[in-house]
């Protein structure tokens, strides 16, 4: 099933897609939820009706004039408001291209546990325009990934029970300024402003049964599901990334054990994958120096068309947008030496 938020009369609404279509819930049953956040934190009750009701429309048992063509609809993220958002890095392909191309070497750690941060949850959107201020023009990247939302609450999940809380996949853009990122980690802190402007999520989000099909044994030592999905970037129509999810070494499973280890996990959280190998600019450009010193360097800019594809997952089209503020943080550092 894929659930879709979308706007109307102002109002975020739920529906599902099936066919080119939208079905709002609600509308469907009055006993459904008129939003997400409220079908996610009653997940249980309302799940198994949403999807008798799915089996409906496909069997044609309910007429296509309850829906609404999904091309008119202005949808939004899948979650537009998570209580928080973590993302992950558990493609090992990616980081260790990545520490290639800085020539340091692979950190073991990696192979030991998965690691999550923190990013802005009130920064998350869904397809459209993403807004950019200026001095995230400086190096502006994109991150392909897919993600996950947790359906139910939980604290100290086991990685072996941990897919019970997961209501289904999406794909992710976690949108990265390069040279703030870059800069403010030299002090060990993490991304913050190089990462909190925006997060993209969806279209939809699809449910785990209608991903059975793609399922595949974990990575060796590994424990949760993983799925056979091809994941592609396209930027104003030229691909530029090619991977998959069943590349992730760390599962899901394992991330949300690690998340919830003294920590209550809620209905509506999302988590990313991190980045799939050659998912975003600044890999591919240290690749591509590293074998050609005359590479030139590629990086988003205004008014490009971004555009992250999972199979079974849809594809996420955003637009790059300049903001009408010239204001530039990078221009407020302070260039004083300290004192002797």
């Amino acid at each position: 099933m894929k659930l879709v938020s979308y706007l109307f009369n102002e109002s975020e609404r739920l529906a599902m897609y099936v066919d080119g279509r939208l079905y709002d819930l609600e509308e469907l049953h009055p006993d459904l939820p008129q939003n997400m956040n409220m079908f996610l934190h009653y997940w249980d009750d309302f799940y198994q009706m949403a999807l008798k009701l799915e089996q409906a429309v496909k069997d044609g048992k309910v007429s296509p004039a309850k829906g609404f063509d999904y091309a008119s609809a202005t949808v939004l993220a899948p979650v537009t408001s998570p209580p928080s958002c973590r993302d992950g890095y558990a493609f090992r392909q990616h980081v260790a291209a990545a520490r290639r191309n800085r020539k340091v070497p692979m950190i073991e750690e990696f192979d030991q546990y998965p690691i999550i941060y923190m990013t802005n949850h009130l920064s998350i959107q869904g397809p459209g325009d993403i807004i950019c201020m200026p001095d995230h023009f400086e190096k502006l990247d994109f991150e392909l990934e897919a993600a996950i939302v947790i359906s139910k609450p939980g604290r100290n999940i086991r990685a072996a029970e941990a897919d019970q809380y997961i209501a289904g996949l999406m794909i992710m853009n976690d949108m990265s300024a390069r040279r703030l990122q870059m800069e403010e980690m030299l002090l060990n802190l993490g991304p913050c402003k190089g990462k909190d402007f925006s997060t993209v999520i969806g279209p939809w989000l699809v449910t785990l049964d209608e991903l059975e099909n793609f399922e595949i044994p974990a990575k060796e030592n590994h424990i949760g599901k993983s799925w056979n999905l091809r994941m592609q970037c396209r930027v104003n129509g030229v691909q530029v990334s090619d991977g998959n999810i069943g590349d992730m070494d760390w599962t899901f499973a394992e991330i949300i054990e690690r998340a919830s280890y003294g920590v209550t996990l809620h209905a509506g959280d999302v988590i990313g994958s991190g980045t799939v190998g050659t998912g975003c600019f600044l890999e591919l450009n240290g690749t591509g120096k590293l074998n050609d010193p005359n590479y030139q360097e590629q990086w988003l800019k205004e008014g490009d068309v971004v555009e992250l594809e999972i199979d079974g997952l849809g594809i996420l089209t955003n637009t790059i947008v300049r903001e009408d503020d010239d204001f530039s943080i990078l221009a407020q550092k302070k260039n004083t030496q300290p004192a002797n």
